[in-house]
């Protein structure tokens, strides 16, 4: 459900550079390699951390003034809309500056352990274990983003991209090969955002009765605030619908019959809803058959979706991108603005999905509970089939990490999990693992990363590139598939 930035892989992007003249004078060659790599580095991170937070935030920032802004209108307080309207403009200005020290300082923290250790004990002594070490150190510089600010959704993240960097690994070891290989299964991005969806819609999150609240419906505080407002928006049912939907999932009396009513009246429908309902296809939809409401609030939902995409495509583009967008802008423009459909497309079939399979269930069973709220919102993943091959693994992974990040949330409050819960930073620690490992395998294994990774990396660190026998080396195809050349 949630965005992610596109890979555009159709979109090639802007080769390494080539040796220019110096932009810096000609005095700053004479430093010291590893001074300029520190400061390159400290320079680059900042440039990077700051371009893409800014930009989302300055655009969340433009959304939420202009909704004031609206608002302000109607009431006839300009002064009142003004004021309110600076707040998240400030606050942008500070996320956007706090990204990019962060960025930046790890970037610098990298590469300064990274020389450091190799210019007191060997660069080939310690080649085995130095970025790992370095990446680990690098780590805690996310308390700059704040230091009461926790990140669990971005450590979550992180880790799951280690992951998927050290199973690619042992997909190239012979000891671990056979056990990593089904991970290489060419559909397995449609069954991890299956699985995925499974929790954000719809996993247990307590425990009593044997009966299990599920995520969003029924434990929406297992996320973080933003991501829960963005679920809130594309979901498209007013809170108290929700809770009526809750409530009977769970067998429980109704408490608000009558709020859900009111609302129902306020869009201009006039409901009178059974107490002793078994389906809340009258909760969900009103008066409107299931199929009519999955039409319409498909039509509804690509509406919500499309704004959504557009600074996701926008801001690669011109960051990126911007060769191309310079050389050949109507190719670049048409195929953003396409791929802007086709990702809007997703999100809308997605949600709509949603609704549309947990209806047909209850009408076939006659019935509302748990396990049938999990097994219709199970195959909504298949709605990731309408995005391109490159794509659906990272919005995979995205959704993986927030369904993970949900998934523990619920056992923590549960109390299955009360040791990570005294870890008061515990998004520090697990970020810190996740940037070791994939520092180390960046230094050591540099052929699991994708090419426009990889030269992102490069750009930032200024890491050269090892020498490797091309005879061992792996392929790593665009769909994360790694492919072994025969040594003969």
């Amino acid at each position: 459900m949630p965005p992610c930035l596109p890979e555009e892989e159709e979109l090639i992007l802007p080769p390494a550079p080539s040796p220019r003249p110096p932009v810096l004078p000609a005095a700053w060659e004479s430093y010291p390699r590893w001074l300029r790599r520190c400061v390159e580095a400290v320079l680059k991170g900042f440039a990077i951390g700051s371009g893409l937070k800014g930009g989302l935030t300055l655009f969340s920032a433009l959304l939420r003034l202009r909704g004031l802004v609206s608002r302000g209108a109607r009431k006839s307080s300009a002064a009142a809309a003004t004021n309110g309207a600076e707040a998240p403009v400030v606050r942008a200005v500070k996320e956007t500056v706090r990204y990019g020290v962060f960025l930046g300082t790890f970037a610098g923290t990298y590469v300064s352990m990274d020389e450091c250790i190799a210019a007191v004990w060997g660069r080939e002594r310690t080649a085995r274990w130095r970025s790992l070490f370095a990446g680990l150190i690098a780590g805690p510089t996310m308390l700059f983003t704040g230091l009461r600010t926790t990140h669990t959704s971005l450590a979550t993240y992180i880790l799951v991209r280690a992951g998927v960097l050290a199973a690619r690994c042992g997909m190239k070891s012979e000891r671990f090969g056979k056990i990593c290989r089904p991970l290489a299964w060419p559909h397995g991005d449609i069954f991890m955002m299956c699985v995925s969806s499974a929790q954000i819609a719809q996993v247990p999150s307590q425990f009593d009765n044997d009966f299990e609240e599920s995520a969003y419906i029924l434990n929406r505080d297992s996320f973080p605030p933003s991501y829960k407002a963005f679920l809130g928006r594309q979901i498209g049912k007013d809170p108290v619908v929700l809770q009526g939907l809750k409530e009977l999932v769970n067998n429980s009396a109704f408490t608000n019959l009558a709020g859900i009513e009111k609302y129902y009246k306020t869009v201009g429908i006039d409901l009178k809803l059974d107490p002793e309902m078994k389906i809340p296809c009258s909760i969900l939809h009103g008066n409107q058959s299931c199929t009519g409401h999955f039409f319409s609030f498909l039509l509804q939902a690509y509406g919500r979706a499309f704004p959504v995409y557009v600074p996701v495509y926008l801001i690669p583009a011109l960051v990126v991108h911007r060769t191309h967008l310079i050389k050949r802008p109507l190719s670049a423009i048409g195929k953003n603005l396409l791929g802007i459909a086709r990702s809007s497309l997703f999100l809308s079939v997605y949600c709509a999905c949603e609704w549309g399979w947990t209806c047909l269930l209850f009408r076939t069973f006659q019935r509302c509970n748990i396990p049938l709220l999990v097994l219709g919102t199970f195959p909504t993943g298949l709605a990731l089939l309408i995005e391109k091959k490159s794509r659906r693994i990272e919005i995979s992974l995205y959704c993986l990490a927030r369904a993970l990040e949900s998934f523990c949330t619920c056992m923590a409050d549960a109390g299955l999990l009360p040791s990570v819960s005294q870890i008061k930073r515990a998004d520090v620690v697990v970020f810190s693992i996740a940037t070791s490992i994939i520092m180390h395998c960046y230094a050591q294994e540099r052929e699991v990363f994708r090419s426009k990774y990889l030269n992102v990396l490069d750009w930032v660190f200024g890491v050269p590139t090892p020498s490797t026998d091309e005879n061992k080396q792996n392929d790593l195809h665009d769909d994360g598939s790694l492919e072994r050349k025969n040594v003969e």
